[in-house]
């Protein structure tokens, strides 16, 4: 489906379109479905930021959500969350699989690629391959000091931003560095951004969340 059609009736009537349907995603990437990030990790910690009214649109952009990963991703997530659990850290998930029609209405807000991916070209999210992450203790539940909150859109949500406080910038080497090591690359513009290495190798896709959990026994 082109995008611009995509565009149009996103625009218009907010209707959430197939880009590649759920029975088509496993016909054609038989061996790369999305799964269930809780089923490879099941210590995780999720708090999916657009699937309540705290985030940058102020509105619910998901009504029913998961944490869902190409399976290649989860795996190296879950490698991830082994080792800091060694140090009484994990993970916390604030986003990871979008449907491109969810991509647009980010767009819509903040047209800007440096922080929201252009939907024209698919996006990150959109492939099941990127995730947003940050560091908890374990023992008490808290996130650490990171320096600012998810989607801060200014040069302090930067990696490469130094006028923090030295626990901050610790945390986020080595949030940056796990990451690094188990698989994942990073983005200039915000620390807790990821991307599986070949995130370009798997499919654009607009499935939405009520299908996926609704055909989740398929995967």
């Amino acid at each position: 489906m082109p995008y611009e059609y995509t565009q149009k009736l996103t625009k218009g009537k907010r209707q959430i379109l197939l880009f590649l349907s759920f029975g088509a995603l496993l016909q054609a990437k038989p061996n790369h479905p999305l799964v269930k990030v809780i089923k490879y990790i099941p210590n995780i910690t999720l708090e999916l930021r657009y699937a309540t009214n705290n985030n940058f649109l102020n509105g619910y952009i998901y009504t029913k959500a998961d944490a869902f990963l190409v399976k290649e991703a989860a795996l190296a997530l879950a490698n991830v969350q082994k080792e800091l659990n060694k140090k009484d850290l994990g993970l916390k998930i604030w986003d990871a699989y979008r449907p491109l029609c969810a991509q647009w209405r980010m767009w819509e807000k903040m047209p800007d690629p440096r922080y929201v991916s252009d939907p024209r070209k698919g996006g990150r999210h959109t492939r099941g391959t990127t995730v947003d992450v940050t560091l908890i203790d374990l023992k008490t539940g808290k996130e650490l000091p990171m320096g600012t909150d998810f989607d801060n859109f200014t040069p302090k949500a930067w990696p490469s931003y130094k006028d923090l406080p030295k626990e901050v910038l610790t945390n986020r080497k080595l949030l940056s560095s796990i990451m690094h090591k188990h698989g994942f690359t990073s983005i200039k513009t915000e620390w807790w951004h990821f991307d599986l290495h070949n995130w370009r190798d798997y499919p654009i896709l607009d499935v939405d969340f009520e299908q996926l959990l609704t055909s989740y026994d398929q995967i």
